[in-house]
């Protein structure tokens, strides 16, 4: 299955102090670098976060953010320290006599240390509703990958198959380049006006044809083709098994050119070369 390293996914789920929205974006990345946004009271379950992304995604560069919602104008999960309270409270008593205009807010009272307290949060809970909303996302965010990717792959199989027609006219090029060849071989020799020994002829011939042979480059080139058809049909990620693959066809495609003593080949492997990277700059983007 191909699946692309660029797409984007949220979801959210309701957590004990209120709702919590799991943000993913992923481009494409060597390796898998996770990058976490999480507000301060979800700190603590940043380790739990990258290994259930792990447990998902091989490669790409993952901008995770966490947002969590309370209620508006709820109170819920806030405690009033009533003993604290009531030892203020006498202590403004006391001092009545000795400052009779000072007065006292509510508010500033809510603001003493130990006054408001916050109520500890079941982080079993909360941690749940926290992955259950990571394992949506993930879930919505791989379906993302497994379309694009699936378009990514119909383009390499085009691309594969504009190759193998290439590899095929070569190759039923190749006896009428060897007999121009022979011709214009013996035209040189002919311009010579002197008698040449026929086994010579045929050694220069041999080495000549030697040196533009590619009959090897066309058998490599079939070979990568057949491989890489091979590896778009895996169940795992194979980014990295392609992009090798690339690099292979580049090597042949380039070699192709260099002997080449005809404009037919020539421009064979200039598509060649076109066709490839068109594949290479597609394969970055394959996890």
């Amino acid at each position: 299955m191909i699946r692309s390293m660029t797409a984007y996914a949220s979801a959210e789920s309701a957590g004990p102090t209120g709702t919590l929205t799991c943000e993913l974006r992923t481009v494409n990345h060597r390796y898998l670098e996770i990058s976490p946004r999480l507000p301060e009271e979800l700190r603590s379950f940043e380790s739990a976060l990258r290994e259930r992304i792990g447990a998902h995604l091989s490669r790409g560069k993952v901008d995770l953010t966490v947002r969590l919602r309370s209620e508006t104008g709820s109170s819920e999960g806030l405690q009033v320290n009533a003993q604290m309270l009531a030892r203020l409270s006498e202590l403004a008593l006391d001092l009545e006599h000795r400052f009779p205009r000072m007065s006292i807010e509510f508010t500033e009272l809510l603001r003493f240390p130990g006054v408001l307290r916050q109520t500890e949060t079941d982080a079993d809970a909360l941690q749940a509703a926290l992955i259950a909303a990571l394992d949506r996302a993930l879930v919505a965010l791989n379906d993302t990958r497994g379309r694009e990717g699936a378009k990514l792959g119909e383009m390499l199989v085009e691309r594969l198959d504009g190759i193998e027609r290439i590899v095929g006219d070569v190759r039923g090029w190749l006896p009428e380049i060897r007999a121009a060849l022979r011709l214009r071989l013996e035209g040189r020799l002919a311009d010579i006006r002197q008698p040449v020994d026929p086994g010579r002829l045929e050694q220069e011939l041999v080495l000549q044809i030697t040196r533009i042979d590619v009959d090897e480059e066309l058998d490599r080139l079939a070979t990568h083709i057949s491989e890489a058809r091979r590896v778009l049909a895996l169940k795992e990620p194979v980014g990295r098994r392609l992009d090798f693959l690339m690099q292979e066809f580049n090597r042949e495609a380039n070699t192709l050119g260099s002997k080449s003593v005809d404009s037919r080949t020539t421009n064979a492997a200039v598509e060649l070369k076109v066709l490839i990277e068109q594949m290479r700059e597609q394969v970055q983007n394959i996890e």
